[in-house]
């Protein structure tokens, strides 16, 4: 045990007091939140050139006191098209929209845009949405329709769950949005931490059997404290950076929400009224945003980070023992190391496909029965946990993740003790299965 322990500090420290680890635990959240709010800024901007455009009515169906939409600026100044070319000429305009005549048996309605520049497509949508209004208008106008009556056809439709159960969760559409991009993002988090720490397991046992450092090692220790060791030191690196994220997420909710003057609890009320609270302290949050804010807060959070973090653990120790083993009989061809490293790494990419479907069908056979079964359910279930499964599900997950970290450590351990000082030979599936079953 004291070997194992030994073992452990000395891969936890190498790696927490490398520059790395102390990059991507502390910048790594920072650099994810600048990279949205870029791209948030980015996509609300569009083009931010404003573009002076002359418009010539030849339909009659234009409004011309409407003279700005979002950057596009609209004139009226010009009767013709001759005229409005000669100001493009002159630099006076940037651009010229040109409404062909239309009539009421039109479908396809092509405006002209005349330039030599080419449109943004924000630009072209704007235009667009302008005036396909208009000629609507038009035709309703010119065939005689009651628009109250074309009103009342136009009917926004909404599915809103209701829950038969007594004890049964209340649900709305925004619960399953919520919980299921909640899960998503979780579930692609850990596959991505079991992927990086179980590689860098690999690594490490493959880089001292080619450099002959792990004859001096086997010499002091046992192959399987070793192993273990290695395992236990680099995971409990992931974890660690787990928790200062974990950390990181509750101390910037509770800086941001001090901030705006609202706590968790503000939001245990109706959505409508919680925004028009806000709105009289002069805090201005859309109402989308609330609920969603409210769906999270409603979320059995005591329940679920625990269980996040037991997948995390059983996840790595699971792909962190195949990884060790495919290190250990790895040879000098490449060609063999590659289709040694395609077997560790197979079941988590199906598994994190599998996830993937069931961000959008949590409930579904696939999703309920991949979360179950071995090698998938650390990757599957954090995705159906927000959606809050049956409890006999969890059980059999968990029970199921246990006995599988479990068989896939002695089988790895059997592998690893003949492999770590195999040199010169092609470590073949059969192989493999004789230092399974070999008892020297």
């Amino acid at each position: 045990m004291n070997n194992i322990l030994l073992i452990l500090q000395r891969e936890f420290w190498t790696r927490v007091k490398s520059k790395s680890f102390l990059l991507t635990t502390f910048l790594a959240p920072i650099g994810i939140v600048v990279f949205y709010a870029a791209l948030f800024f980015i996509m609300s901007r569009g083009s931010d050139n404003v573009k002076n455009l002359a418009v010539i009515d030849n339909a009659g169906i234009v409004d011309q006191s409407e003279t700005k939409r979002n950057n596009l600026t609209l004139s009226y100044d010009y009767s013709d098209l001759e005229t409005a070319k000669e100001a493009y000429l002159a630099e006076k305009i940037d651009g010229i929209i040109e409404l062909p005549p239309i009539s009421t048996d039109v479908t396809n309605y092509d405006i002209v845009f005349h330039s030599d520049e080419q449109l943004a497509i924000d630009e072209t949508s704007t235009i667009e949405r302008l005036y396909s209004k208009k000629v609507r208008n038009f035709k309703i106008q010119t065939l005689g329709i009651d628009q109250s009556q074309l009103d009342l056809i136009d009917t926004d439709l909404n599915v809103s769950p209701k829950t038969i159960k007594e004890t049964a969760k209340d649900i709305s559409s925004l619960t399953s949005t919520v919980s299921s991009v909640l899960g998503g993002i979780v579930g692609f988090l850990l596959f991505m931490m079991v992927m990086i720490y179980g590689s860098q397991v690999m690594r490490s046992v493959s880089e001292e059997k080619i450099n002959r450092i792990v004859e001096v090692l086997i010499s002091s220790i046992k192959p399987f404290q070793l192993m273990m060791g290695k395992i236990l030191g680099v995971g409990s690196v992931g974890l660690l950076q787990v928790l200062i994220w974990a950390v990181l997420m509750i101390v910037i909710s509770i800086v941001g929400t001090s901030i705006l003057g609202i706590s968790a609890m503000d939001f245990g009320g109706d959505t409508a009224a919680i925004t028009e609270a806000m709105t009289q302290e002069g805090i201005k949050l859309d109402e989308n945003v609330v609920g969603v804010m409210k769906e999270l807060s409603s979320i059995n959070w005591a329940m679920i980070v625990p269980l996040y973090i037991f997948y995390f653990l059983v996840g790595y120790l699971t792909y962190s023992a195949l990884f060790a083993a495919v290190g250990s009989a790895m040879g000098d061809d490449i060609q063999d190391a590659q289709a040694l490293t395609m077997v560790a790494t197979l079941p988590m990419i199906i598994a994190f496909y599998i996830a993937i479907a069931a961000v959008t069908a949590p409930h579904s056979t696939m999703a309920v029965w991949s979360s179950i079964l071995p090698f998938f359910g650390p990757v599957v279930m954090p995705v159906r946990l927000a959606v809050d499964p049956p409890m006999w599900q969890i059980v059999a997950s968990v029970l199921s993740s246990i006995v599988t970290v479990i068989a896939l450590t002695w089988l790895a351990g059997r592998i690893y003790r003949i492999g770590i000082l195999m040199y010169g030979k092609k470590a073949s599936f059969k192989e493999l299965g004789k230092w399974i079953f070999y008892n020297g």
